[in-house]
């Protein structure tokens, strides 16, 4: 496995056990911010998915389809992925045609659902304090937040979101400094050079059908 390989595998697999689950147990008052819009809106979200962990033993156990159900009715709607892929694509969303970004989007998507979906069952005892909520713009703010679980480490865990029509929505994560979309861009922009953007479609569409496969 390559190291960007292993990047990739050890970001998503933090992001899937810490996301949302654990900042459920975060206290309003614990730091400048929680009022905010955007830390509100993630405070929210963790509270919906720790409950829904809570009352669903099929999730408990790790079913596939419980799990992907709950990704996509408590996380989904809450995130951009149009502009998470046209960020991890980087300069080849500029000579990609309007179906083949539909494609990207669609089977990005689906890698990072399934991938969420294989740990998500998996979270227990975290606690996360938020930081502090810091501007990046009018309509870009970065979410900074701190786990905390027993017998390890704290783990910074940050969000980017941004303003939209229909509020605010997430669209890159970060564990310890390090950010999804970043650690997707040098993969993607290999496939790229090698395939072109037809190429990254085939390459995340036969990664998804062996998700699938596993899962099955």
């Amino acid at each position: 496995m390559t190291l960007i390989a292993q990047q990739m595998k050890t970001l998503l697999a933090t992001l899937a056990l810490l996301c949302g689950v654990g900042l459920a147990q975060a206290q309003s008052n614990q730091a400048a911010g929680a009022q905010d819009g955007p830390a509100a809106l993630v405070l929210g979200i963790s509270t919906q998915v720790i409950e829904a962990v809570k009352a669903d033993k099929s999730v408990q156990a790790g079913s596939p389809a419980a799990v992907q159900k709950l990704v996509e009715a408590r996380i989904l709607p809450y995130v951009e992925f149009e502009k998470t892929t046209r960020l991890a694509v980087g300069r080849g969303w500029r000579d990609a045609s309007p179906e083949q970004r539909t494609r990207l989007v669609e089977e990005f998507r689906t890698l990072l659902v399934r991938t969420y979906a294989g740990a998500l069952s998996s979270a227990r005892d975290h606690k996360v304090r938020l930081l502090a909520t810091r501007a990046q713009g009018d309509a870009d703010v970065i979410v900074r937040t701190l786990v905390v679980a027993p017998g390890t480490d704290p783990i910074a865990l940050d969000y980017r979101l941004e303003k939209t029509d229909v509020g605010w929505k997430i669209y890159d994560v970060g564990v310890l400094g390090v950010w999804l979309v970043q650690t997707y861009q040098t993969s993607f922009a290999n496939e790229i050079s090698q395939g072109g953007i037809d190429g990254l479609i085939r390459s995340l569409a036969a990664r998804n059908r062996q998700n699938a496969e596993k899962q099955s």
